[in-house]
Parts: structure tokens; sequence; C-alpha cells
């Protein structure tokens, strides 16, 4: 009984939330500025670590140019996280807490994987694409998965 309502409430939660994702108000008003801020907040990580970069949007130009598109952003896998905490049993207030770190912890990740395949691009281009089809994509879904166990974890250990 109890899998069989984590697995409705995570397929009610994962459907709502990607049909909200797929507005048009929605991406101009919340993906396109998170986006943006994504690629601002890369580009700073990537001026701290000495590379001349600037950001126009959602693009990253200096010695390599890395455009962040939707899917690339962390909002997917966040939506995922969110799904799963949000099934899972638990109090509310462990439910709260575990979204807003999850979120930071995924977005963190994120802001790497941008950083990462910036310099990628520089350093090793011919690997770009397979680091960002496979690597990242694999490491953003894994941090999803990871951060849930661990707030399952810190969720039971309290109630009990």
């Amino acid at each position: 009984m109890r899998a069989r309502r984590f697995i409705m409430v995570f397929l009610l939660v994962v459907c709502f939330g990607f049909a909200v994702l797929s507005w048009t108000w929605t991406n101009d008003h919340v993906v396109a500025p998170w986006t943006e801020a994504l690629a601002a907040v890369s580009g700073q990580v990537l001026r701290l670590l000495g590379e001349e970069v600037k950001t126009d949007g959602v693009v990253l130009e200096g010695r390599f140019a890395v455009e962040i598109e939707n899917g690339c952003n962390g909002l997917e896998a966040v939506l995922i996280y969110f799904a799963a905490v949000l099934a899972s049993p638990g109090r509310w207030r462990w439910k709260v807490a575990g979204l807003v770190v999850g979120m930071v912890g995924i977005q963190a990740v994120n802001v790497a994987r941008v950083v990462a395949l910036y310099i990628t691009g520089v350093y090793r281009p011919e690997w770009f694409n397979a680091s960002h089809t496979v690597v990242w994509q694999t490491a953003i879904i894994l941090a999803s998965i990871g951060f849930w166990i661990a707030w399952v974890q810190v969720a039971n250990r309290e109630s009990a």
C-alpha cells in the first residue's frame, strides 16, 4: 500500500510539474530567468578560476561558448527530486527542509556541470559531447537520487 501511494503521488507531481514547466508563461517568467541566473553564477565561478568569460543571457563566452538550454538548467532533476520527497512519508517540516537543501545541492552540482563543460570545451573539445550527454547527465540524475536517499535517511532517523 505504501509503495502504491508513493508511485501515485510521485507520478502525479512529476506529470503536473512537467506540465507547468511546459507552459510558455512558466518558461518566460521562471525557467528563462532561472537559466540566466545559472549562467551568471557559472560565469562568476569561471572568473574566480581565472577564465575570462562573459555572460549574455544563457550564453557563456570566452575561449569556448556554452549555451544553457532548457533541460540543462537542472530544473527537471529538481522536479523529480521534489516528487520523490513529496511522495515519501514524513513530516512536512522535514519535507520542506529537504526540498530546499536538495534544490540547492542539485543546483550546486549543476553549476559544477556548466563550469566543467566550459573547461572541457576549452581544453578537450573532442570530449565535450560525451561529457555533456553521458557524464554530466548521469551525474545530475545520480545527484538527484543521492540527495533523495540522504533526505530519506535523515527524515526517517528524525521521525524515529
